[in-house]
């Protein structure tokens, strides 16, 4: 089992940039397909960005629209969510997520672990 834990968010102005760092121990990251999702008050949470196991295929959601960038370090045991140009609609509570699997999955139902999730808001 691993035991996953974001950090990195806070408040940004609208057009800042925040990095979201996800750490793991427990287990290597290595074994996982890792993902970022986020959750908004009152509303689902939502897929954000994907990685693979190995690092080579990624998948993001269309609202990202090329301003979040996920990449990993599997020497660190850590995943990154690197967001630029962030918008008010960008305010949610943002979750790492890990998946036994080599592929990435986009829905928050194939991923079998979760972190207590970081607060990111941007005010306009």
């Amino acid at each position: 089992q691993v035991h996953l834990v974001e950090s990195g968010g806070g408040w940004v102005q609208a057009g800042g940039s925040l990095r979201l760092s996800c750490a793991a121990s427990g287990r290597t990251l290595s074994a996982y397909a890792m993902g970022w999702f986020r959750q908004a008050p009152g509303k689902e949470r939502d897929f954000v960005a994907a990685i693979s196991r190995s690092g080579g295929s990624t998948s993001y959601a269309a609202f990202v629209k090329g301003r979040f960038t996920i990449v990993r370090d599997n020497t660190k045991n850590t995943v990154i969510l690197q967001m630029n140009n962030l918008e008010p609609g960008d305010t949610a509570v943002y979750y790492c997520a890990a998946r036994q699997e080599q592929n990435v999955g986009i829905e928050a139902h194939e991923y079998d672990f979760w972190g207590q999730g970081t607060q990111v808001t941007v005010s306009s």
